[in-house]
């Protein structure tokens, strides 16, 4: 647990560096919101892809060289960066770097906890808010590091601290069992087409997570004038308008190791496809007051979403677990992470798009509108599967 809980640490910081450096990149080279964004697409878009392929590997060859090619990967990449970061170009093929190696992380490390941990729930939950606190640090330490050093200093750590990651999996041990479960849908075929039902809830959830996410630190930067002008009060120095948004963009996901940790007890106590109908249900009325809020009921709207947002990633993940045999749980993530993380990059394109033509309030209601959609294919989820007990044990079709 301790190799999985510092990688998805420095996965996440890896992915949510970019978001808070939106509009700092912007003034430095020149670019409008639109155009910033578009430069983290193929980061974002081959973070997803390519977890399949990743997952395919790992249930071949194992999980330790691949998280060792994780950290080496993403910290050269990261490096490279902060190289070409007045190149928008090369600094964009750069990302992509980041992106890619990046990818390796959630199909190894979840595959090898669902298999290897008997409180799958649980062992989510806390395996998610190290996670959580990687989304949390990344970008205050960003808007830190942009305050003092520019956007290339915040690669430059970035670059470090993955490598940091590759001396320790060098170093301790990564035992992983031979022993495979017979669960999830091994000889139960039935459950195919409920597996497919829930990869549609995951690629909405994806699209939200990552819209939500990329515009955020901006969106603050906007929205919470009166809480600058109040801050900056209270401050002798040049404040600057990022630096506190970003503050604000990690208390809120350090709320979030709440949600995670919530999540995995509902999860592993009551029914996994019930707590994580439940999360996703109360973010719908929090996104669309979110489009029309500013200042504190923003911040209030925020901690609302992201908890519930969060809170339902362990009962998800448990629910993989539960409809895929336990040889094919690298590949089973690595197909979910190709929905959420790939597809969810769509929605980098889809939040400057609606930010071009209808404004930036029109793009929470619009990601209100697709947890709408996920809500109705959480309820097909359940209208196909029998009721779950608690536990291991895999659910049967009703069909």
């Amino acid at each position: 647990m301790v190799i999985t809980c510092f990688g998805h640490f420095i996965c996440h910081f890896n992915m949510m560096v970019f978001p808070a450096l939106v509009l700092p990149l912007g003034k430095q080279l020149n670019l409008d919101m639109a155009q910033v964004l578009g430069l983290c697409f193929w980061m974002y878009l081959l973070f997803g892809l390519t977890a399949f392929p990743w997952g395919i590997a790992a249930d071949r060859w194992g999980a330790k060289p691949l998280m060792i090619l994780f950290f080496l990967g993403a910290g050269l990449s990261g490096l490279t960066a902060a190289t070409y970061i007045d190149s928008p170009l090369r600094f964009s093929m750069a990302l992509a770097g980041v992106g890619v190696f990046s990818a390796i992380y959630h199909p190894i490390a979840l595959g090898l906890i669902s298999k290897e941990v008997r409180r799958i729930s649980m062992a989510m939950g806390y395996n998610g808010m190290f996670g959580n606190l990687g989304l949390a640090t990344a970008p205050l330490l960003a808007g830190i590091l942009n305050w003092f050093w520019g956007p290339g200093g915040v690669y430059l750590t970035l670059g470090a601290l993955n490598l940091i990651g590759m001396g320790l999996m060098i170093f301790l041990p990564l035992a992983e069992s031979r022993h495979e479960k017979e669960t999830g849908l091994e000889g139960k075929n039935g459950l195919v087409g409920v597996f497919l039902i829930l990869l549609v809830a995951m690629m909405l959830g994806g699209l939200a997570y990552r819209g939500a996410t990329v515009i955020m630190p901006a969106y603050f930067e906007l929205k919470n004038q009166w809480i600058l002008q109040a801050v900056s009060g209270l401050w002798a120095g040049n404040l600057s308008s990022n630096l506190v948004a970003t503050t604000v963009i990690s208390l809120i996901y350090m709320i979030g190791i709440l949600g995670q940790y919530t999540g995995g007890r509902v999860a592993e106590h009551l029914e996994p496809r019930f707590s994580y109908l439940v999360c996703h249900a109360l973010i719908v009325p929090a996104a669309f007051l979110i489009a029309i809020a500013q200042d504190i009921p923003l911040v209030a709207l925020a901690l609302l979403y992201f908890f519930f947002l969060f809170g339902a990633q362990p009962a998800e993940n448990t629910l993989v677990a539960r409809l895929t045999p336990s040889q094919f749980h690298h590949s089973a993530y690595g197909i979910k992470f190709v929905l959420t993380f790939g597809v969810g990059a769509l929605a980098v394109k889809l939040v400057g798009g609606i930010q071009t033509t209808w404004g930036t309030e029109a793009i929470f209601q619009s990601l209100g509108m697709i947890s709408m959609a996920l809500v109705a294919a959480i309820l097909l989820l359940i209208s196909r599967t029998k009721p779950m007990k608690p536990g291991h044990q895999a659910p049967s079709a009703n069909m």
